[in-house]
């Protein structure tokens, strides 16, 4: 399926969840939050929220600092 991913085009397995997405990039869930078609999913349900062909992902990464 056809996703686009900070406004980049992916292609994901069918049935990909936010989760899997975020282990293909390799980022660590603790410092990053994910939208999907502009609706914030929480951290506990990345694993059981399924991506669709043509959705929009935004992921945010926080940074620390002073």
């Amino acid at each position: 399926m056809h996703v686009m991913v900070n406004d980049e085009p992916r292609e994901l397995a069918a049935g990909s969840t936010v989760a899997d997405l975020v282990a293909t990039l390799g980022l660590g869930p603790r410092r990053i939050a994910v939208e999907v078609n502009r609706d914030v999913v929480p951290r506990a349900s990345y694993g059981a929220t399924a991506l669709h062909d043509g959705d929009a992902i935004e992921i945010i990464h926080f940074v620390g600092g002073g």
